[in-house]
């Protein structure tokens, strides 16, 4: 069943007010979606995660799905991975959590890291998982990558051309999700959320951040030498990538953090929903 046992509510964080599932009992783990999916995409991985001993909490990230989209900056900083992770640690604490493990994929990926360096007494395990930390992507940014990860450059247009595109015809835009593959009730959700003018426009502030004040703060912690400190575990999808593009990925993530490890799951990009079971054993044997 969808979530079965789960609570789902809207949860003040201050500057946002994000819509949260949350289910269990033990130790707490923050799951973090990436983009285009909203929470739900944990639906088949969130009770495997619970029946092995855990509170689970997922919440759609400011800006996707039905949580609050900030007033727009010049420098789009509202939807900074910063900011997102602020939420995350603000989520935590009004559910009780000082300390916590989390778990990021994709965008989520990016919030997730930068938790861990923003807010080091905050996290006890980081998992990362289809991502390297934005700076190291765009400064290894060659003709292979901005042919396969176009629309990075195509969201991240401050003159908006990407929202009037999207808007126009969602169902064209948004393609490769199916209810078969998804599950009926994620699948719903995130078609939902596409068609929702605010969320594409909250999406590609995600992105429009990503290009300009996420790249700096991983500058400015690479320059002082800030490191995650905690142990690490980075999952990468076999039919994504991420080998294409880094040779060994897992080398990358050796460069930010003290400890950390990592393997592929045999999978598409959308891990959760094509893997659940693989990935959820890998998650519960590195938070045990």
């Amino acid at each position: 069943m969808f979530f079965d046992g789960f609570t789902l509510e809207q949860v003040d964080v201050g500057e946002a007010v994000l819509r949260v599932r949350r289910g269990g009992g033990g130790p707490p783990v923050l799951l973090l979606h990436g983009h285009p999916r909203t929470h739900a995409t944990w639906h088949r991985v969130a009770p495997l995660l619970v029946s092995a001993g855990h509170t689970v909490v997922c919440p759609d990230l400011r800006g996707y799905g039905r949580s609050s989209k900030p007033p727009t900056t010049e420098d789009h900083s509202p939807y900074s991975k910063r900011a997102m992770a602020a939420d995350g640690v603000a989520l935590m604490r009004a559910l009780g959590h000082e300390r916590f493990a989390v778990v990021g994929h994709d965008r989520g990926c990016s919030v997730a890291y930068r938790l861990a360096l923003d807010h080091p007494a905050a996290v006890e395990r980081l998992v990362v998982m289809d991502g390297v930390p934005l700076l190291e992507a765009l400064e290894r940014c060659n003709a292979r990558f901005a042919a396969a990860w176009w629309h990075w450059w195509f969201l991240g247009q401050t003159a908006k051309p990407a929202e009037r595109v999207i808007n126009a015809d969602p169902d064209a835009w948004y393609v490769g999700g199916s209810p078969e593959a998804m599950g009926e009730e994620a699948y719903a959700d995130w078609r939902a959320a596409m068609h929702d003018p605010q969320v594409v426009h909250g999406m590609c502030e995600d992105y429009r951040a990503g290009l300009g004040v996420d790249r700096d703060n991983d500058a400015d912690d690479r320059d002082a030498g800030r490191r995650i400190r905690v142990p690490t575990l980075f999952l990468w999808s076999t039919r994504d990538d991420m080998e294409e593009l880094y040779g060994d990925p897992l080398a990358i993530w050796r460069g930010w953090c003290d400890d950390v490890v990592g393997r592929p799951i045999e999978s598409g990009h959308h891990m959760a929903e094509e893997a659940p079971q693989e990935l959820a054993a890998a998650l519960v044997e590195f938070l045990r």
